[in-house]
């Protein structure tokens, strides 16, 4: 079964690479699908993005990463995964990703979403979390691979 993991991943996170791990675990293939957002500006560019969530998979064979663009679910299809998985750290994520599900299962009945529970230590990271930290110089060991916060650090130098 192929499932895809969409989400800006500006930066991935720890948060991200345990949800891609467990996912690569339940599924026979993963997609990492970097959705193209015309209304948001990212801190790093799509190329950036795809280089950085590709140094950090690079151990799993049976997970990849595109670009994505238009609805989740059309990718989705268009592609031929049945499955979106989705990361939970708390419950406003939940209220979220279940309004994002619901209107996926309105579009495309055929495609399900898979929510996976941050694991505890995880639970408070976010990239936003991890880009305020890189901004005033924290150290970004717990939240971040090294790749990335080499790639955080000269953002913002």
């Amino acid at each position: 079964m192929k499932a895809i993991y969409p989400g800006s991943f500006d930066p991935i996170t720890y948060g991200h690479i345990d949800i891609i791990e467990r996912a690569s675990k339940i599924f026979d293939e993963l997609v990492i699908v970097i959705m193209h957002n015309d209304e948001k500006k990212g801190f790093f560019s799509m190329e950036e993005r795809i280089d950085m969530v590709r140094k950090c998979i690079e151990n799993y064979d049976n997970v990849t990463v595109e670009i994505g663009y238009g609805l989740t679910v059309d990718y989705a299809k268009k592609i031929g995964a049945t499955v979106l998985v989705r990361g939970i750290r708390a419950v406003s994520d939940y209220e979220y990703e279940m309004q994002l599900a619901t209107a996926n299962m309105t579009l495309a009945e055929d495609v399900h979403t898979i929510f996976l529970l941050s694991k505890p230590e995880y639970s408070f990271l976010s990239s936003s979390t991890a880009k305020s930290i890189a901004k005033n110089k924290g150290d970004l060991k717990a939240f971040v691979p090294d790749y990335v916060a080499e790639k955080l650090k000269e953002k913002f130098q």
